[in-house]
């Protein structure tokens, strides 16, 4: 059966390769393994387009199947890796090193997908890869268009790739509908859905419905204008998500349905949730999303298991302690910047039955103010990654404060590379001791552009990127939190600790307690003498789940449980 899916597969990929057209037989062969559902947005952007697709997946899964997903990001960026966290959010890092969109975090955290630089497209490698072909003649001679050379690249990355055993492909299509650059996506769905046939294909539509304050009403107007658009660009979908602030009563239901050419039962409410995103698969399930996906799919409905996920809203609900987190970073206006940062302390409060009151704190404002009165009444500090001078001095203060106040401190990549510099300036009386980042004429480069790094010229995907093995010290604190010697984490940095410091840090208190096994870089500080003090040049936020959660941030919020009943005594 696999090796017959294995042919089926490479033949239709070999018919996209060509243009070809293919008949219909084939088209109803292909992918009888597998089903695709796309999910369009529309009215605002930043709808939740990205939650709506891992909700659906964790509900999928749930029925026993194998999902995949991807996002499809219309920029003309090849990827968000040069983009600035204020415009884009965090860049999400893959094992494989692709530094993709946030939502590929929430895939990770929802389901069970492994996904790879694959899952993530853009405009720009679609054109990048259109464009190459052209110079190496593979078009043969032909003139290159958006239709058929772009969308035909666009079906491929859709179609093509997956393990044979995956059963649904969730494809999340980043943007609105009704924007220009969105349109080669677009067509090319509707090209798949015309070629795979229906059953094969479901379209989900993320739109709002804006409540009037003044009137006290719902607007189905908005949502009404979203589809007509889809519609004329030859799309219809099969199930309406409508996000909105209040509940939807059953005449806004009919009248979307009316409208939007939609089944009453087709037309689903997303309301804002009380607690957490992690209630959303069930109020999803709640809506009969799963079950109306599955019926339009003509694949079996089996009665979930759900209890993973009650569980964990169980705890959110109902957490037996409390304690307030400083994360200090120079991005704070935009929440987006460190979501894999706070998603994985929301993690440890759930391990922990504590809620986790995350406390933003603007390193800028650290230098200008008195730090200490800032961060009094924190039960932990955190420092997260991060590039560039701004902010830096308020960060080593913040690092300071942590150290001497015997405060709780996780300090992730940057935040690493600053506890370095910060016990070089303060405990080994390097007073001009820096990162070469910052400073190239700094006397006591304790942190230093990493040797391969030295002839990069270009700036995206050129960092130390993906996951790297670490082996972790005897007898120190973290390799007693993870519980194991060998670890395997993920990596987004140029600069590391400068290894020809190791002795007079070692003397001086600081253990290096992690290191590469292979090239020996530093990939892990800590301070015996204080409770509870570790730096980590990796990014162990990318690996955590609300099911299972990462256990130096489990640690670190249990750290800072004790920290606060300690001085409550």
């Amino acid at each position: 059966m696999i090796f017959t899916r294995f042919v089926k597969r490479y033949i239709y990929n070999l018919a996209l390769s060509r243009n070809n057209v293919f008949i219909s037989i084939q088209q109803r062969e292909f992918q009888e393994f597998m089903k695709l559902i796309f999910v369009t947005g529309g009215v605002v952007s930043s709808l939740g387009k990205g939650l709506t697709a891992a909700s659906l997946g964790a509900l999928l899964e749930n029925q026993g199947l194998k999902v995949g997903l991807c996002k499809m990001d219309p920029y003309l960026n090849v990827d968000p890796g040069t983009m600035s966290p204020s415009q884009h959010g965090e860049v999400y890092v893959l094992n494989d090193g692709a530094e993709t969109d946030l939502d590929l975090g929430h895939y990770e955290r929802f389901t069970h997908a492994v996904l790879t630089r694959r899952n993530s497209v853009s405009s720009g490698q679609i054109y990048e890869t259109v464009l190459r072909k052209e110079r190496n003649g593979d078009y043969l001679g032909n003139t290159v268009q958006v239709i058929p050379h772009v969308t035909d690249e666009i079906k491929s990355r859709i179609l093509s790739g997956w393990s044979d055993d995956v059963d649904v492909v969730i494809a999340e299509i980043g943007g609105v509908v009704g924007d220009i650059e969105g349109l080669p996506f677009l067509e090319a769905l509707r090209q798949i859905s015309q070629e795979l046939g229906h059953g094969n294909v479901l379209f989900i539509h993320v739109t709002l419905l804006p409540y009037l304050k003044a009137s006290e009403e719902l607007k189905s107007k908005p949502s009404q204008q979203s589809v007509a658009k889809l519609r004329e660009i030859g799309i219809q979908p099969d199930i309406l998500i409508c996000r909105t602030e209040v509940p939807m009563d059953e005449s806004i239901r009919r009248k979307l349905s009316l409208y939007c050419n939609v089944p009453t039962s087709a037309v689903i409410e997303e309301q804002d949730v009380q607690h957490s995103i992690y209630e959303l698969p069930l109020c999803l399930h709640k809506e009969h999303l799963d079950s109306l996906v599955l019926s339009k799919l003509g694949l079996p409905i089996k009665e979930p298991s759900l209890s993973v996920w009650e569980e964990i809203v169980n705890r959110i609900k109902a957490p037996k302690h409390h304690v307030r987190i400083g994360v200090v970073g120079k991005y704070m206006e935009v929440r987006d910047a460190y979501k894999s940062i706070y998603e994985a302390l929301f993690h440890a409060g759930i391990a922990n039955e504590c809620k986790v009151d995350v406390v933003p704190i603007d390193s800028e404002q650290l230098e200008q103010g008195d730090a200490a009165l800032i961060l009094q009444g924190l039960n932990g500090i955190l420092v997260p990654g991060g590039f560039g001078a701004r902010g830096i001095e308020g960060k080593m203060q913040a690092i300071r404060y942590a150290r001497e106040q015997k405060i709780p401190y996780l300090g992730i990549c940057l935040g690493m590379q600053l506890a370095v510099i910060e016990f070089a300036r303060h405990v080994l009386g390097y007073s001009d001791a820096n990162s070469t980042e910052m400073d190239t004429k700094t006397t006591h480069p304790v942190v230093s552009l990493m040797e391969q790094q030295k002839q990069q010229q270009e700036m995206g995907g050129t960092m130390r990127l993906g996951a790297a093995d670490c082996l972790l010290a005897e007898k120190s604190l973290i390799r007693k939190v993870y519980g194991q010697a060998d670890i395997s984490e993920r990596h987004r940095h140029r600069y590391e600790f400068n290894s020809a410091y190791a002795e007079a840090f070692e003397s001086a208190g600081m253990r290096l307690v992690g290191k590469q096994p292979t090239s020996g870089l530093i990939e892990a500080i800590e301070l015996p003498e204080h409770p509870w003090f570790i730096g980590v040049q990796f990014h162990p936020e990318f690996q955590s789940k609300p099911h299972r959660p990462h256990p130096l941030f489990a640690g670190f919020v249990k750290a800072a449980m004790d920290c606060k009943t300690k001085k409550e005594r």
